[in-house]
């Protein structure tokens, strides 16, 4: 049986604080493929060696940053604006550089394209997710 996410954040008290349900989900979604790219690229820096060690720690990081975001934003009656829209400012930050990272070696690793890609589209989606926030 597959959960309708969608349904059960629109049934979620929210306080004060309103955003677009439509851009939240996506923004989830994204976010939970960055971590998956993510994670997959990190295992294979690993194998790499030391020439992408700075890619691999970065991506661990990216995994880290996305689930937590992940996990804040899945508590929406305890959300603080302020603390959500920090949150997400330095999960796109960290995205910003992992897939900067990964772009220098997408040439030598599927891996690290498929994570630069992931991690641009996490931003995009952070982005239209906070544009829809108010207090």
């Amino acid at each position: 049986m597959q959960m309708d996410t969608t349904m059960m954040m629109k049934s979620m008290p929210m306080g004060e604080m309103t955003m677009d349900m439509d851009a939240m989900q996506e923004c989830l979604q994204s976010l939970n493929a960055c971590a998956m790219a993510a994670a997959m690229c990190a295992g294979s820096d690993m194998m790499q060696g030391a020439e992408t060690a700075k890619c691999c720690a970065m991506c661990s990081n990216m995994v880290e940053m996305a689930q937590a975001t992940m996990h804040m934003m899945m508590r929406p009656a305890g959300m603080d604006m302020d603390v959500m829209k920090a949150m997400m400012m330095a999960c796109m930050t960290m995205g910003k550089a992992c897939a900067e990272e990964c772009r220098m070696h997408a040439d030598m690793d599927e891996m690290c394209r498929y994570c630069a890609m992931a991690c641009d589209d996490m931003v995009m989606k952070c982005e239209a997710m906070m544009a829809s926030m108010s207090a």
